[in-house]
């Protein structure tokens, strides 16, 4: 029986509004149509860029984004975990994807460019289509090993190229993956790819952007979740530029600890001979050399003092506090390295800090007769180790204490012939 129609107003149509006709989801439908695109442009992917840019126009790729990408990756519709289904049926399947392509860079970065034109022709399936791959790293497990290296190196490319944002490895820490040691091996072949198309820096930089750099150790298991057994797989793989920024990193984080608890030692004026136990005990455990030290004391023993705001007064202040701490800075300053550094730690402190303009010459005397410093590391910074920072007035403060050991190296010389 049908409706009786309402009465609307006069001189009003009554229509359907477009979006009230619930229309049914279909992605099989969707999928034959794709897959018949697909397997009609074969391996020409300019053909296959042109039938997804004229398909977009006619089927709502916006509502079946998820099909899409399955399809161009996987090469079928794939269910939850990553399984294929195509019901046995050979045309619900194409070969014309990613995982049907050599194993290469050079072909996966054509595919690469295909996605890349998708994206950019429809603008709204960017976030879809990292929302895809991020799914497909969680079903790396339905995968063969040659179907993982290629979705590795896709992901290499397009994090390389900008297409997808570093936060999608976040899938490579599911429990599963990891203890299958899949995330690992996986992201081995992600960095090389990445790494190919750009350099170590791009890929350590993408990461300390999102904070992943902090979380590579969770590619292992709990019980090999160290530095060592991350350097020996990464170096084994070919990567030993990022086991050796991970080494950086570790370093870093361990230097704010120590810098933290010396600081609280100077703080509350601990005696020189147990602030070198504590430091040497620090380094021994964390195998940190003495130059990643020596910058950390001077900033810590800088720091421990009021500062008086005069100039005049600032400088014998500076002498009398540093003198204290001499024997100190003398234990870790015993290489060529970390003396210049300290030099250069000075040099910088004075410049950044007006009233310690004057100081300089005084601190680096005092020093050089507390045996912190010697007259090879004082001449080779006046020569050319220096740093920019006000260098021309510290130079010229040098200038006759650096005469004096000169002609006393001279004079030295001459004594010994």
């Amino acid at each position: 029986m049908s409706k009786q129609q309402k009465p609307v107003l006069t001189g009003q149509r009554f229509k359907t509004r477009k979006r009230d006709e619930k229309e049914k989801f279909e992605p099989t439908v969707f999928r034959d149509t794709i897959i018949q695109g697909l397997n009609e442009a074969g391996n020409d992917l300019e053909a296959v860029a042109k039938f997804l840019d004229a398909t977009g126009s006619r089927q709502d790729y916006r509502r079946y984004a998820d099909t899409l990408f399955d399809i161009l990756i996987a090469g079928s519709m794939l269910a939850p975990g990553g399984t294929r289904i195509d019901d046995g049926d050979k045309t619900k399947v194409t070969e014309y994807c990613v995982f049907g392509a050599t194993e290469d860079q050079e072909t996966i970065r054509d595919y690469a460019q295909v996605f890349n034109k998708l994206n950019r022709r429809y603008k709204y399936l960017e976030k879809a289509f990292e929302d895809a791959v991020k799914k497909l790293l969680l079903f790396l497990k339905a995968f063969s090993t040659s179907e993982q290296t290629k979705l590795a190196i896709l992901t290499g490319i397009l994090l390389a190229n900008g297409s997808l944002p570093a936060t999608i490895l976040t899938s490579l820490f599911s429990d599963s993956l990891v203890k299958e040691g899949i995330s690992a091996s996986f992201a081995v072949k992600v960095f090389k790819a990445w790494m190919a198309e750009k350099d170590a820096n791009a890929v350590t930089s993408s990461l300390r952007k999102v904070n992943l750099d902090k979380r590579l150790l969770e590619l292992f298991p709990a019980n090999k979740q160290n530095f060592e057994h991350f350097a020996t797989y990464f170096t084994n793989a070919g990567l030993k530029e990022l086991s050796d920024f991970l080494r950086i990193q570790q370093n870093l984080g361990t230097r704010k600890e120590l810098q933290k608890e010396l600081q609280e030692k100077f703080s509350q004026e601990y005696p020189v001979r147990e602030i070198v136990l504590y430091v040497k005990e620090e380094m021994k455990r964390n195998d940190l050399p003495e130059q990643a030290v020596i910058g950390l004391l001077w900033t810590c023993i800088m720091n421990a003092v009021e500062w008086n705001k005069k100039e005049e007064l600032v400088t014998e202040q500076a002498l009398k506090h540093l003198k204290q701490y001499a024997p100190l800075l003398a234990v870790f300053s015993t290489q060529g390295q970390s003396e210049l550094i300290l030099l250069q730690k000075i040099q910088e402190y004075c410049y950044d800090n007006i009233h310690f303009m004057k100081a300089f010459q005084k601190i680096v005397v005092l020093f050089y007769k507390a045996d912190v410093l010697s007259e090879e590391a004082i001449l080779k910074w006046y020569k050319e180790a220096h740093v920019a920072k006000g260098k021309s007035i510290f130079l010229e403060q040098m200038k006759k204490f650096v005469e004096w050991l000169q002609n006393a190296e001279e004079g030295n010389l001459n004594e010994r012939h």
